[in-house]
């Protein structure tokens, strides 16, 4: 119960705490939560650091949280240590940090203070919660989702383009929830071409995602300064580019070609669709949905 309400906590930090991890606290003692607290802003206190930095007893208490507290100097000083100052008695994790500045040191220096450590409590949950996280640490590429707009009859444009819509301004609305909730949006050439997207989330309350159009002909010489033009030759040099540039999700909204492309190279983790009751009988077809889980697919109608 306790974990869950970390969960809980800490997904009130998407799309506000990239690129570090979501992350919630729950401090109980006696049978009663005491203190809570989440990661709120890239930059400012961590979890751990809101639920405990009160004027509140914390001896003997048990502190729960969802992942490995930080034993290392970043933007704030470490977790563990303010742990280990409070007198908490036990840590209960849901997953360990696979951080290289972290990765057991947290757990170890709690448990070199007397602290007992309980780990991997609800670890798949966690895992799914911070998945964003864990696929940019472990396979250093950002989590991507593809994301295409089709009629009901599977076309993504008529067969004479002109001026055409697709999705409805209830669909359109939650495009750019999405799109606050993912660090970067791409898009090809092509595309940038055709339409001169502004990939901005102006129809719902959060921060724009960082607009990246994949220039790999090298025709465009018009960029904005605000965008990331990329005219790397393959999707191998983009996914190093991006990681190096901490760019955590990825949206891409590309035309066929470029998600084609994605497709080809495996480098998807979820398809999200907005279908339209529309129909345009000939035209540019959808991609083919890839392998994925169920839970990795999601269709909007």
């Amino acid at each position: 119960m306790y974990m869950r309400r970390c969960l809980q906590l800490a997904a009130n930090g998407l799309g506000r705490v990239r690129p570090n991890p979501m992350v919630g606290c729950v401090v109980v003692k006696n049978g009663d939560i005491i203190s809570e607290g989440y990661h709120q802003e890239y930059g400012k206190n961590h979890a751990e650091r809101n639920a405990l930095l009160r004027d509140i007893d914390f001896l003997g208490a048990t502190l729960y949280v969802n992942l490995e507290p930080c034993s290392h100097y970043g933007k704030t000083p470490p977790c563990a240590d303010l742990i280990i100052e409070k007198g908490i008695a036990k840590v209960v994790c849901c997953n360990d940090d696979p951080n290289p500045l972290v990765a057991g040191r947290g757990f170890a220096k709690l448990e070199a203070a007397g602290i007992e450590v309980v780990r991997h409590v609800l670890e798949d949950e966690g895992r799914e919660l911070n998945r964003r996280f864990f696929t940019f640490m472990e396979k250093q590429r950002p989590y991507i989702i593809l994301k295409w707009a089709q009629t009901a009859d599977g076309f993504m444009a008529p067969a004479n383009k002109g001026n055409y819509w697709i999705s409805d301004s209830r669909q359109n609305r939650l495009n750019h929830r999405w799109r606050t909730e993912e660090a970067a949006i791409l898009i090809g050439s092509q595309t940038y071409i055709d339409d001169k997207p502004q990939l901005t989330a102006r129809h719902f309350c959060g921060q724009n995602p960082l607009p990246v159009v994949l220039d790999r002909r090298g025709q465009l010489n018009n960029v904005p300064n605000n965008w990331l033009h990329l005219q790397s030759p393959t999707l191998d040099e983009v996914m190093r580019t991006l990681y190096e540039k901490k760019i955590q999700s990825l949206i891409v909204e590309g035309g066929r070609q470029i998600l084609d492309s994605f497709i080809a190279a495996g480098l998807y983790n979820e398809i999200r669709i907005l279908q339209s009751p529309k129909q345009f009988g000939t035209g540019l077809a959808a991609p083919e949905i890839p392998p994925l889980p169920e839970n990795r697919i999601l269709i909007v109608k």
